[in-house]
């Protein structure tokens, strides 16, 4: 091959002749036969200079670092590769081999120019590089590219959702025609570049009117109801999102400011109305997917009604009626089992009773209630055709739906002449879908014991002979569930069983049965969920029912699937064996006074007692009830209405009273579900929601039970049962969480104080109840170190200071270590409160003397460190009388005292306290006679 001297020599005669190639062509030869690390690395160098010149960077860059790798000090081979990173664009790199070079060479003029010019060069790419418009354009660039991997695809789309999110961004896509780009990643038809398009578009939509409403312009409502139409239970929830982002910035729900432009819009009043009126035209359009179905029905439940029945305007409510009942009411009478029907979810036809009873209950006066009751009636005598089946089980399945919604229509419409004896006409057919829809009909309308003591006389018997006939499983699950819906009719009442002994519970065997069958399908195992829902008020149920565990876990996996019409049901089952419904309080006298007028008496059921209660709660948390609680309160539903919030929000409280459980919910996620109870639905299910919370916040780990900032969002519920008006558990609990968050850092405690808590516990601080008063002290206690607070006891005109020195001379050793605790902890932060402290009481020398002659270790400590903090004070005079009094004594013989671990607090300080005095010069040092 030859010489590699030779070779390398020859290469560069070749480079200063400017014959790179044939430079480069003896240095590769030198290369393979070269064994010499360090020529080695000479040739590296010399062919990275060939290839610069050549404008081969990448080259020209590996030459170069295989030759710093023999030699890191190379200064020519540092330079070369600076100079082919800088023109591959890799500044940062190039302008390390610049700093090192000019470290080697602090005087080289060229290494200095270089290192300025790459520094401004790297600025300036920055600068463009986090501009918020090359961060738009990039995203758009990678999202529209059809080279790039699916990987880097949905991290940019990622990108571009959080860029919308910031008010400087979503104005850049706005801005920079990014409305247009988005319609065409729509149109692109692929479902991550929808997705993508539409929450972006969200963004942009938040909380600012005149983005929201050149939006609706830009893309057309149509065009978004076009989009939440799809078949796509994802696109179909993020157009739904879409919609609610403008409508909230259109009625001004949303309250956050995003500057000046929204104050130009003109009136959004004509937007709003052609959404409403696309949103009722998507409910009855059969080329809508059920998907989309549902959640114009859920968009419409979210803003027709009125929120707070307190607001005078309820025209949105009036125009639904007018527009769009006739189309709810025809999504409540599809039938799936027949040919030509609409897309639906299993949710759908629950949704629309939920709109349809929240639009009646939106009502103000007879007349609109009448006007519904006879758009209804129309809509059904329109529909029953004795010559047309099909038609006529639309009118019954609308029924149907009417007696889950708003019931007295539902039950009006039962009444009628000739509906009754359709019903059971249907239920003796020989089509299975006739006796289907009959059969739920008689279950719905039999859901007041007024209409059930009537079906009891005329409908127990039908009911029996379908069961006992019909081979269609489906059909008979459902007859089963009107039989255990009739047998509950006492409710809870022991007394008043409709059936006879040992009915109720061979009912609910055969429910518990079917719920284990993974062979049935869902909807069907649905209804067995029902008829427990029914029977479980009956004591010897609910035992059975949980004692069977493979049939608890079955209704706990039913409850986490996609068919949310389960979840009130489930939720009935769950109060029911908790026995967390609300019970009348049965005063003795009473009872004596009805059983002697003949009066009936109401009965407790022996297996309703406090230890079979406290049996069936450990029971359904060991079979994993709380991760089947977390999910259903996931649902962004109006399936789960504020009803069904308070019910779980019943179960969580009788799940949470024993402090030994706290660790099996918060592990299974009981904390996090707990605050969107605690924060909406009605005003009880709040308040026992926040008191479940307050249980479990009072004992865990912040950190674990609301992990990240959710634990910012337990603050407001824990306060608001600090009120005068809750229950005197609820406001202990309470004091005893926030005491417990106070502790943990002082965000928290700044939180604390900002929701306006501390009035509420100085109030609790004055209580008569001894528990009560000590836990607002231990939380006041805990939050003294805010400085807000520290403020408000340095207020004259009131008695906050006062009243803490008199809790350090109460009995109770607890109270003692809280006043004290705060009593210290204030005068240590603000050497105001020392003086303060001697004028709020003339009884201040006495409690502190006793403070520190306490045997309470704890007790002592915090009473000395109040001293010290006193002579700590700058106020001489404070310090005087201190030495002047006992307190010099108590502290010269605790100071005294033998060094023991058990007491080494209390007499570091009395030692630092005596060592202060003699610096006061209010002592003199004892010394030994000469």
């Amino acid at each position: 091959m030859g010489d590699p001297i030779q070779l390398k020599d020859e290469g560069n005669k070749f480079f200063q002749a400017g014959d790179n190639d044939k430079a480069i062509e003896c240095y590769t030869n030198a290369v393979k036969v070269c064994k010499d690390k360090k020529v080695l690395a000479v040739i590296y160098r010399n062919r990275s200079a060939c290839h610069l010149k050549k404008e081969n960077y990448a080259n020209a860059a590996s030459d170069a670092s295989k030759a710093i790798d023999v030699d890191a000090a190379d200064i020519k081979a540092l330079y070369r590769r600076c100079q082919a990173l800088e023109k591959l664009e890799k500044l940062d790199m190039a302008f390390k081999d610049a700093q090192r070079c000019a470290t080697l060479e602090p005087k080289n003029k060229t290494f200095l120019d270089t290192l300025r010019r790459l520094g401004a060069k790297i600025q300036a790419k920055l600068k463009t590089t986090f501009s918020t418009d090359s961060r738009v354009q990039k995203m758009f660039d990678i999202l529209f590219d059809e080279e790039i991997g699916k990987e880097k695809k949905e991290k940019a789309a990622n990108n571009l959702i959080v860029l919308s999110r910031e008010d400087a961004g979503a104005e850049r896509i706005f801005q920079n025609n990014g409305v247009s780009i988005l319609l065409k990643m729509i149109e692109t038809g692929k479902p991550e570049m929808i997705l993508a398009a539409v929450r972006a578009l969200s963004g942009m939509c938040t909380g600012h009117k005149a983005r929201a409403m050149a939006i609706v312009n830009l893309v057309g409502v149509d065009k978004l109801c076009s989009i939440m139409a799809v078949d796509n239970e994802e696109i179909a929830l993020a157009t739904c999102n879409l919609f609610q982002c403008i409508n909230d910035s259109l009625t001004g729900a949303d309250k956050r400011d995003y500057g000046k432009e929204a104050s130009l819009v003109l009136d959004a009043s004509k937007d709003l109305k052609t959404i409403l009126l696309a949103l009722l035209e998507m409910v009855s359009n059969a080329k809508v997917s059920g998907h989309g179905r549902d959640q114009a029905l859920n968009l419409l439940t979210k803003n027709v009604p009125r929120k707070n029945k307190k607001e005078g305007d309820h025209s949105r409510s009036l125009f639904t009626i007018d527009h769009g009942l006739k189309k709810i009411l025809k999504v409540c009478g599809q039938v799936a089992e027949l040919p030509d029907q609409m897309p639906l979810t299993e949710n759908t036809q629950l949704i629309a009773s939920v709109l349809l009873n929240l639009i009646y209950d939106d009502l103000k006066c007879d007349p609109e209630r009448n006007n519904f009751r006879e758009i209804c009636d129309e809509y059904i005598k329109a529909k029953i055709d004795p010559n047309n089946m099909d038609k006529t089980l639309h009118a019954i399945n609308t029924i149907s739906g009417l007696l889950q919604g708003p019931f007295e229509v539902g039950n009006a419409l039962v009444g009628h002449q000739g509906v009754m004896e359709m019903i059971v006409a249907l239920c003796g057919s020989e089509r299975e879908v006739d006796q289907m829809v009959a059969v739920e009909a008689l279950i719905h309308s039999s859901t007041k014991m007024s209409r059930a003591s009537f079906i009891i006389t005329n409908g127990v018997s039908l009911l029996k002979d379908i069961y006992k006939k019909t081979k269609n499983e489906r059909i008979k699950i459902r007859a089963l569930v009107g039989l255990c819906k009739l047998g509950s009719a006492g409710g809870d009442d022991y007394s008043l069983r409709q059936f006879a002994e040992g009915s109720t519970e061979k009912l609910a065997k055969q429910c518990r049965k079917w719920l284990c069958n993974p062979q049935i399908d869902t909807k069907t195992r649905k209804w067995a969920i029902e008829g427990l829902a029914y029977l479980t008020n009956d004591a010897d149920v609910k035992d059975d029912f949980v004692e069977d565990e493979p049939a608890m876990k079955a209704m706990f996996e039913l409850a986490k699937s996609t068919d949310k019409t389960i979840l009130y049901a489930v939720a009935c089952i769950l109060v029911n064996c908790t026995n967390s419904y609300d019970k009348k309080e049965i005063m003795p006298e009473l009872v004596q006074l009805a059983k002697f007028s003949k009066q009936h008496v109401p009965e407790q059921h022996p297996k309703d007692k406090k230890d079979f209660i406290v049996k069936r709660v450990k029971r359904m948390l060991k079979a994993g009830v709380i991760s089947a609680l977390a999910v259903m309160v996931k649902v962004d539903n109006s399936i789960l209405t504020d009803q069904s919030k308070e019910m779980l929000a019943r179960v969580f409280l009788a799940l949470s009273e024993d402090p030994k459980d706290h660790g099996t919910i918060v592990a299974q996620g009981g904390g996090k579900a707990l605050i969107p109870l605690a924060l909406e639905g009605t005003d009880g299910g709040k308040v026992k929601a926040s008191h479940a919370l307050a249980r479990i916040a009072s004992i865990s780990n912040p950190e674990i039970a609301f992990p990240g900032e959710r634990v910012y969002e337990v603050v407001r519920p824990l306060v608001s049962l600090l009120h005068t008006d809750k229950e005197g558990q609820q406001n202990y609990e309470a004091l005893r969480s926030l005491t417990n968050l106070a502790a943990f850092s002082e965000k928290l405690r700044t939180k604390i104080v900002k929701e306006k808590a501390l009035p509420e516990i100085e109030n609790h601080m004055f209580e008569p109840n001894d528990k009560i008063r000590l836990a607002a002290t231990e939380c006041m206690c805990n939050l003294v170190t805010c400085k807000e607070v520290q403020e408000r006891y340095l207020q004259d005109g009131n008695d906050k200071l006062k009243l803490l020195v008199l809790l350090c001379g109460e009995d109770d050793d607890g109270l003692q270590i809280a006043a004290a605790g705060a009593l210290a902890m204030l005068t240590s932060s603000q050497k105001k409160l020392c003086t303060k402290m001697t004028l709020v009481t003339i009884q201040w020398l006495e409690i502190l003397q006793r403070l520190c002659l306490n045997t309470n270790i704890k007790i002592q400590h915090r009473g000395l460190v109040i001293v010290y903090n006193m002579l700590n004070s700058d106020d001489n005079e404070l310090a005087k009388k201190l030495m002047e009094s006992e307190v010099l004594e108590i502290l010269t013989v605790i100071g005294k005292s033998e060094d023991n671990p058990k007491k080494q607090d209390p007499i570091d300080v009395a030692r630092t306290c005596l060592v202060k005095a003699m610096e006061l010069g209010l002592i003199k040092p004892f010394s030994s006679p000469s």
